[in-house]
């Protein structure tokens, strides 16, 4: 069984930072895409970073590009996203995303990613 299990979320002050992890079983992170998403209060789901099942290649939204790494531990199959610099509109729920390909169209990432976590709060505050 496929299962992603994210953690790391909490409250942070503007200009902190914050990591999560993005555990995953019944495959490997050899085997599949991993995509980062977001979703704010009120607002649709924002793809915000994905990183190849090869780790070679990563993605960044222009939302977060320059303060958000994603990277990959391929021994502990997990994927991480570090995040610099939050502000207050980093606030949302954050999801990771599996069994897909980082496809990215008109500057977005398509969520059509096969398995999700539940998903992780984080708050910024001002």
């Amino acid at each position: 069984e496929v299962q992603l299990v994210e953690s790391g979320g909490g409250l942070v002050q503007a200009g902190g930072s914050l990591r999560l992890s993005c555990a995953v079983s019944g495959f490997t992170t050899d085997d599949s895409a991993i995509g980062w998403f977001r979703q704010a209060p009120g607002k649709g789901l924002e793809g915000i970073s994905c990183i190849t099942s090869s780790n070679a290649d990563t993605w960044y939204a222009a939302s977060v590009k320059g303060r958000f790494t994603v990277s990959s531990d391929n021994a502990k199959n997990t994927v991480y996203l570090h995040m610099d610099s939050l502000k207050p509109e980093d606030t949302a729920v954050y999801y990771c995303a599996a069994m897909g390909v980082c496809t990215v169209v008109a500057g977005g990432l398509l969520s059509d990613f096969g398995s999700w976590g539940q998903g992780t709060q984080v708050t910024v505050s001002s």
